[in-house]
Formats: structure tokens, sequence, C-alpha cells
């Protein structure tokens, strides 16, 4: 996926990190394999921001990051507020109990500031609350690579030597990842301890691979 300040102009959004577009995401993963949410999602006022239209019209792929299902009853994503009591949480901005809850990341809640268009990892154990992305298209970026990494990585079929050699290179590819993402976006893996850089970490460690994928089956037979 390019780098650059548009995003997709087939959607009218600009003046994003990262090149996004519907068409390329459904090109490596396919339709049904892409979850988007629907403008009556989100409160009325943030439904035509930036990164809600990101996450109407582009979407994400499943695996790894799963986005929030809105509520049965009222077609609502939760608010911040309904999944946590942030008032106490460290650095909380005052209105992030307003926020939508977009999605989930290893054990963070993901929501989305309307107002700046950031992405905050929300810790509900460790009552925290970290921004995670500067903007959706670098959300959408870092989802397809790690997601397109898992699903096509493959092992040699050979000796010890062989498997020591596919490790580096996987790890190669994962801090490639890190590398392009944060020459524009340094949030998502800005420590050590990001849900991001967790998941790298354990990506370059044999870990996380889908069941049907290529890494999975020489990985585990």
């Amino acid at each position: 996926m390019s780098q650059g300040v548009h995003a997709a102009t087939e959607f009218g959004v600009s003046a994003v990190l990262f090149d996004v577009s519907r068409s390329h995401v459904t090109g490596i993963f396919g339709k049904d394999r892409i979850a988007t949410l629907p403008a009556s999602a989100f409160p009325p006022a943030t439904a035509d921001t930036q990164g809600a239209r990101l996450l109407q019209r582009v979407g994400i792929p499943t695996g790894t990051l799963w986005l929030r299902e809105p509520d049965g009853d009222t077609g609502r994503l939760p608010l911040l507020h309904d999944v946590a009591e942030t008032g106490s949480f460290v650095d909380a901005p005052a209105d992030a109990g307003e926020w939508p809850v977009i999605g989930w990341l290893l054990n963070a809640h993901l929501a989305l500031d309307p107002v700046s268009g950031k992405v905050y990892a929300v810790d509900t154990d460790e009552e925290t609350v970290q921004g995670l992305h500067a903007d959706v298209s670098s959300l959408v970026h870092v989802t397809v690579h790690i997601q397109r990494l898992l699903e096509e990585f493959t092992f040699s079929d050979g000796n010890d030597a062989d498997e020591e050699a596919d490790f580096e290179r996987l790890e190669r590819e994962t801090t490639l990842i890190r590398h392009a993402t944060s020459s524009l976006d340094p949030l998502p893996f800005q420590h050590d301890d990001t849900v991001w850089a967790v998941v790298c970490d354990e990506l370059a460690a044999g870990r996380r691979f889908p069941g049907n994928s290529p890494g999975a089956r020489a990985l585990y037979g």
C-alpha cells in the first residue's frame, strides 16, 4: 500500500497520512473479509468526519483486529463511557467518554476521537488511554500489512538452518512494517508495549498465524 498525503479519491477523502482505498484492500483480502461500519453507527455529529468515512467506505480486514458490532437495538457503537470509567484513567482527555468505540485489538478497546481523528488504545485493566494512530488511514495501513504477512508468509520445508533463516526473514518483514509506518506515524510503534508492537513481536516469534495460512501449516502441521 503506497504512502502519501491523500486517501482514496474515489471516496473524496483527503489529507490523510496513508493512501488507502477500498479497491486495494478488497483486492488483497476479498470483499467478504473486509469489515465496515455504517454511518448510522456513529453519533450524528461525527458520522461525516474523516475517520468515520474511512471506516464506512474502505474498511478493515478481519483477523488480528476486529471492528465493534453496533448495538442490536440502537444500531449505534458504544461510547467509551459505556465500556470504561475514564475519569480516573491516566492521560484521558476530558471528552474521552464521548468517543465511539470502533474496535478491539489484543486487550485494548479502540476509540476514535472524531475531533482530532486520532485512534486511541484504551486498556481498562491498566486504566490508560494512549494514542495509537494519528488517523484512521494509519490504522488501515498497519492492519492490512500485518494481516497480509500473517496470511501469506511461507516457511521453507527444510532443516534447522532453513528455519532459522525463515525467522530472520520474518523479523525483517515486521521491521519493514514498523519503519514504513513510523516514517509517517510514530504512534503505532512508539514504544515496545503498544498493542501493535506486541502483535509484531508475537508474529516474529511464529505466533498468531491463522490456521489455514502457509505459515501455520508449516509451523503446526
